[in-house]
């Protein structure tokens, strides 16, 4: 008898990832990532007590998806990569985007971790300098509602078809200059 592959921790988070990415996150079974990694049952259970803490191990592993294309991005300016970033996992991870943005669920409650992440991006930005945390925080929310509306209708497919990721790249850069332009007109003013 052959002897059993052994699966790494790792190896069942991406089988699961996998799932979600083409079928969503309530499609992640231990019976599927079982199936999936060409195993049985006992693999997972030794490394995962029930489903939904393998799900929660899938949405980390989300996360650090979405950061990497940000990352990826690298055009200088950190806020701009954020939402060319977001754009891309809307388009590449449509369905887990939906069930992460779009669905009331419990895995996407105000995420500290994200916004953290997204904060430290931002005071790289050489056009975010002199802002507080507050005040960054402030900007970041109102370009995350904006980015949320042009990402649902990427994940969905609801643009017209003239508006190419170029395009939505320049409605991001306007959007996020007038926000920007707006807390500092509110600064001055102070």
């Amino acid at each position: 008898m052959a002897p059993r592959k052994k699966f790494s921790k790792q190896d069942i988070i991406n089988a699961a990832f996998e799932i979600a990415r083409k079928e969503g996150l309530d499609a992640i079974t231990i019976r599927k990532v079982a199936k999936q990694l060409g195993s049985s049952i006992a693999p997972i259970y030794v490394n995962f007590d029930e489903v939904d803490e393998l799900i929660q191990e899938v949405i980390h592993h989300t996360n650090e998806v979405a950061k990497r294309l940000v990352l990826e991005q690298n055009s200088g300016h950190p806020f701009r990569d954020i939402g060319i970033g977001g754009i891309k996992f809307a388009r590449e991870y449509s369905v887990l985007y939906r069930d992460l943005f779009m669905k009331n669920n419990p895995h996407m409650q105000h995420n500290e971790e994200s916004f953290e992440f997204a904060i430290k991006q931002m005071k790289q930005d050489p056009n975010l300098h002199g802002f507080t945390d507050e005040e960054l925080k402030d900007i970041i929310l109102k370009m995350d509602i904006f980015h949320t509306g042009l990402a649902v209708q990427v994940a969905n497919g609801l643009l017209p078809e003239y508006v190419t990721e170029e395009k939505m790249i320049e409605m991001l850069d306007s959007v996020a200059e007038d926000i920007v332009i707006a807390a500092q007109t509110r600064n001055e003013d102070r």
